[in-house]
């Protein structure tokens, strides 16, 4: 087992992305962070470090465990990474959840004058 691993590597191996690339995209974007600073899909991360990874609207913060470098099967990855999120940040997925209802249906086009209106009049627009 290796000392250290690339991190786009490791969110991949340890099923946080589905994809590499999409692992390595997140990080050139500025959605992962070690130590409160946005990291390059290169940053090698060891044992013990914590990584954030910000996917709208929580922020997700993991310990790393142990680095791997092949994908595992899911049941594996508990030896590997330990989710360490707070609980408020699991609270406001819980609150997006239920506010879900102010969205629109899929093909319903733009509101109307009057539904634009009603939905003014509920925001305080």
């Amino acid at each position: 087992m290796a000392e250290s691993v690339r991190i786009d590597k490791w969110l991949w191996a340890v099923r946080l992305f589905k994809t590499r690339s999409l692992a390595t995209e997140a990080c050139k974007k500025g959605r992962v962070f070690m130590g409160d600073l946005p990291v390059k899909p290169s940053r090698e991360i060891h044992s013990g470090d914590v990584v954030k990874v910000r996917k709208q609207p929580v922020t997700y913060s993991f310990k790393v465990l142990a680095v791997a470098e092949k994908r595992m099967s899911a049941k594996l990855t508990s030896d590997f990474v330990e989710d360490i999120t707070p609980p408020e940040e699991l609270e406001m997925l819980e609150m997006q959840k239920h506010m879900n209802w102010s969205s629109r249906e899929r093909g319903a086009g733009r509101p109307t004058k009057k539904e634009r209106r009603k939905l003014d009049d509920f925001f305080d627009f």
